[in-house]
Parts: structure tokens; sequence; C-alpha cells
């Protein structure tokens, strides 16, 4: 083969590799949120940790209706580990929730599954401790599970909809690709994807943009 052809040939299956590569579109544009550890609170454990008729003190409103309150509790594992000053979220939901990292976990000596926000059956047992009484939760502890949000509009417009699982590339800081990617679509959602500090600081990013790869 003469060296032309040679050329030509490796150029024609560049071509066709990229054409079946994952190509990052600047349309595709997700803006990143990264998650720290935080606890949702139920009415009941709300008015055990803070006392009777207790309600939450708003700081700064997240998106969907969602809040950081002023309060914080204290998290304390199976092998009486602690991490302390741990945001609570409001509002009150009808169970209570603590997500962690990976990292907490092994730090507060449990075996917390990945998991989506409200999936609590089987997950890991901590106590949380306020500053008017205690609660011993027998599972309620998760590292959460990366994931998009997401308005309908937002969903039409990538062409994906809710529950879809896809990839989320990242170019910046080490670089890198996110697989397993739920969405989640309701009118009440900004556009914006999740990940907790341990999966920002293995793709060595801060507030970023991936990109949606479907």
């Amino acid at each position: 083969m003469q060296e032309q052809e040679l050329v030509n040939e490796i150029a024609k299956l560049v071509v066709e590799q990229l054409k079946h590569a994952d190509v990052c579109n600047p349309k595709d544009r997700i803006p990143v949120g990264i998650s720290a550890r935080h606890v949702h609170l139920s009415q009941a454990d709300l008015e055990t940790l803070f006392g009777k008729g207790y309600e939450l003190h708003k700081k700064k409103d997240l998106m969907g209706g969602q809040y950081a309150a002023q309060e914080c509790v204290t998290i304390i594992g199976t092998k009486l580990r602690a991490i302390e000053n741990v945001r609570v979220l409001g509002p009150v939901r009808k169970r209570t929730q603590v997500e962690v990292s990976a990292t907490d976990a092994v730090r507060l000596g449990v075996k917390a599954p990945v998991r989506l926000s409200g999936d609590l059956v089987g997950s890991a047992p901590v106590t949380l401790v306020g500053p008017q009484g205690a609660v011993y939760l027998k599972e309620g502890c998760i590292v959460a599970k990366r994931h998009i949000h997401m308005a309908p509009e937002d969903a039409a417009r990538f062409g994906v909809q809710d529950k879809q699982v896809v990839k989320v590339r990242f170019e910046s800081g080490r670089g890198g690709t996110l697989e397993d990617v739920p969405i989640r679509v309701d009118p009440s959602f900004d556009l914006e994807m999740h990940i907790d500090t341990d999966e920002a600081n293995g793709l060595g990013i801060a507030k970023d943009m991936g990109y949606l790869i479907k």
C-alpha cells in the first residue's frame, strides 16, 4: 500500500470512530452542584431533637421548594464515631433521611448503600443528636446516588425523559465520565446535576459544567 493510501485509510478509520465516540456538544452542558452531607427530618424527629412544636429556620433557598436551614445536628455511627455540624434541609419530610459521602460512611463506621433520595429500605442505622434530644434510626442513612434534576422543558430540549439513565462527561479538572446517572424531571426543578464531595474530588472539579451523553 502506498503511503498516501495508508494515510487515507487511517483518516477513514479515525472519522468512523469519531462518529461513535462520546462527543461533547456545547448545547448539552449541564451545571453541576456538589452536595455535602445533610439531613432531612420528619416533624416528630425534629421535635425530639429541638423541642416540642419546633419549626426550622430558613437560611438559604434551594431548588424544588427546599431550603438549607440554620439548624445542624450531629450524626453518630454504630461505633460511636461522630460527625458534627451537619446541616438540616427543610421543609420537614414524612421520613427522616441522612445523606453522606462514602468517605463519611467509613468515618462513621456504617455501611450506607448508594441510593436515590427516598429509597431507605435496608439502609444504614445511625443516631442523630440535637440540642434537646437524640433519635436512633434503624435505617435511613444513604450515600446519595448521583443524578440530574431538570424541568420538563429541559428534558424536551435534551431529548430525554424522567428516570432515563445517561452519562455525563467532564473535560475540566482531571476529566472523566460518570455513568449510570438517572434523570429526575419535575416542573419545580432547575437544571442541575448533583454529585457528592467524593465524586467532585475524584474529578478535580468545583462548581463546574458537565456534558450530557445519551
